[in-house]
């Protein structure tokens, strides 16, 4: 099963070998683009009771683990937690998946889109019964932004809707405006996303040419960070909460900096209680799949122990332009 380190993961986004030069300039190619909404369907295993606040979460995961002969029953009872490649969607690593293990049913948690790679979890037969206490948590980025290029896809897979004069911008501005993401903020989702109005995802309004007005939702950055800057290219590292999009605070980066931006690249190197450490690619053989599968019980107890913890102790800060350390809105967890 294949390793990656922290280290290993921001070479992979940023296009260099570990041990070069940070200054490397940040090059991505242009796969498909092949937006799918997030369809899985994964049937939540617990009465819907429970979902309405009726029980505690120790008392779902006791029932689930205990009181459920079903799950015994399955083939597979856990998580795989695949490295989805450059240009797959989200689909046809569960499809690649499920083919080559010869699972009976095969979900996942949270959708990456084809130009991201990184950490997608896969629910494996009967953990897809689970997948309401295994999909929450923080998700953990390294992204990469090209300034100067606004697209309408906010990424590099889009039309290229204006440029600007990017000269004028030095790293203390980009500091700055990053740190401004942090918190609780009020997000509009990009067009091309699965995101319904009604009924139909906005990405089909938009390759039809027909832009809607979205409404603002409530996000938040635990935590965002620059790790390079090579102007026009920035890679930074963000900690948010689920249904962030990256791709929209390059957008907004852009737009505050006055000069435009659009995602380059995107690795997710944690989701949940989920990590690139562990993952596998879904090219991998069958028994190299199989035994990377997490057993439900270890799981959903980590899960839920992160979920006690969300932003867990590394979240990154902001650099200032004096070598301090910003106070990223994160919570204290021990």
């Amino acid at each position: 099963m294949k390793m990656h380190s922290e280290r290993e993961a921001r070479g992979m986004i940023s296009g260099r070998q570990a041990g070069e030069s940070k200054s490397t300039a940040l090059h991505f190619g242009d796969p498909r683009r092949e937006p799918r909404e997030a369809s899985t369907s994964i049937a939540s295993g617990f009465p819907a009771a429970w979902l309405r606040g009726g029980a505690s979460e120790l008392q779902m995961i006791n029932s689930l683990l205990e009181n459920s002969p079903q799950l015994a029953a399955e083939n597979f009872n856990g998580v795989i937690v695949a490295d989805k490649p450059r240009g797959w969607t989200s689909h046809d690593v569960v499809a690649a998946v499920k083919k080559k293990i010869g699972a009976r049913k095969v979900g996942h948690l949270g959708t990456l889109d084809p130009l991201a790679t990184g950490v997608l979890p896969l629910v494996i037969d009967g953990a897809t019964k689970a997948s309401r206490l295994l999909e929450g948590g923080r998700k953990d980025y390294i992204a990469a932004l090209k300034l100067g290029e606004a697209t309408d896809t906010y990424d590099s897979e889009g039309k290229v809707l204006s440029t600007g004069d990017f000269s004028r911008v030095i790293p203390g501005d980009i500091l700055r405006a990053l740190s401004g993401f942090t918190g609780k903020i009020r997000q509009v989702p990009p067009m091309y996303s699965s995101i319904k109005r009604a009924g139909v995802p906005l990405y089909r309004l938009a390759r039809r040419g027909i832009v809607v007005e979205r409404e603002a939702r409530d996000v938040e950055v635990f935590g965002i960070e620059a790790l390079n800057i090579a102007s026009p290219y920035l890679e930074f590292r963000v900690v948010c909460s689920r249904g962030t999009y990256v791709r929209s605070i390059c957008s907004d980066l852009g737009n505050i900096l006055g000069c435009g931006a659009h995602l380059t690249g995107l690795r997710r190197v944690a989701s949940g209680a989920f990590t690139i450490g562990e993952s596998v690619s879904p090219e991998a053989g069958k028994e190299t799949l199989i035994s990377s599968i997490i057993p439900i019980e270890e799981a959903i107890k980590r899960s839920s122990a992160q979920a006690l913890c969300p932003t867990g102790e590394d979240t990154p800060g902001i650099e200032t332009m004096d070598g301090g350390a910003g106070q990223a809105a994160k919570s204290g967890c021990g």
